[in-house]
């Protein structure tokens, strides 16, 4: 007969070093330097991924890598035309490419060796990535989500983390966006499907 699986009951067991990563999605300056709160995101951010260094804790970046616009979708153009309230494709400012000084993750929070950087093109890490069997195959559970934006790409992501089976740990103040209101309504959405906690409790439980 098959065993009941094993559920976790608190945060330590949730955050235990031993199953879980660390993601920081989309840390890049171009993001990053059009956020509501850049010093504190950026210093609050620094301080738990060095704590999920010095525990062991895997760190893994993902970076936005846009397609070329023939291979693009057309709803997501169209989204992107909406929110930045133009009418056409010539109209529309693409995000920086590849080896651009905006493109780059931030200095602040960089990779190190040994670290992961993915390369995608949605707005989930688990679509178009190896993100899943690289988390599978290295015993992971619990996923911490950290990054720009909280409306956008953590939320996606929590979701599909939460319909995988992965226990989504949302650090609420190393996530952030470029509208407060948007950043902080997403949050709420999310402690109803993920967990949504501060890093001092976090670290807290490694220590």
């Amino acid at each position: 007969m098959k065993k009941n699986p094993v559920v976790y009951k608190n945060m330590r067991e949730i955050v235990d070093p031993s199953h879980t990563a660390l993601v920081l999605w989309d840390v890049q300056d171009a993001l990053v330097n059009v956020i509501f709160n850049r010093q504190e995101f950026l210093l609050n951010l620094k301080t738990l991924t060095d704590a999920a260094r010095k525990h062991g804790v895997p760190v893994i970046y993902t970076k936005i890598t846009p397609l070329p616009l023939s291979w693009e979708s057309s709803f997501r153009l169209y989204m992107q035309m909406k929110r930045s309230h133009v009418d056409s494709l010539d109209k529309l400012r693409p995000f920086p490419q590849a080896g651009s000084p905006e493109a780059e993750i931030n200095g602040e929070v960089k990779p190190l060796e040994g670290d992961i950087v993915l390369d995608k093109h949605t707005a989930s890490i688990f679509v178009g990535t190896h993100f899943e069997n690289l988390m599978k195959n290295a015993g992971i559970t619990t996923i911490l989500f950290t990054g720009i934006s909280t409306e956008f790409g953590i939320s996606s992501s929590a979701r599909d983390a939460a319909n995988r089976g992965f226990y989504p740990v949302v650090v609420e103040d190393c996530v952030s966006s470029s509208v407060r209101d948007m950043h902080e309504a997403a949050l709420k959405t999310m402690a109803i499907v993920s967990i949504v906690v501060p890093s001092a409790d976090i670290i807290r439980e490694w220590a």
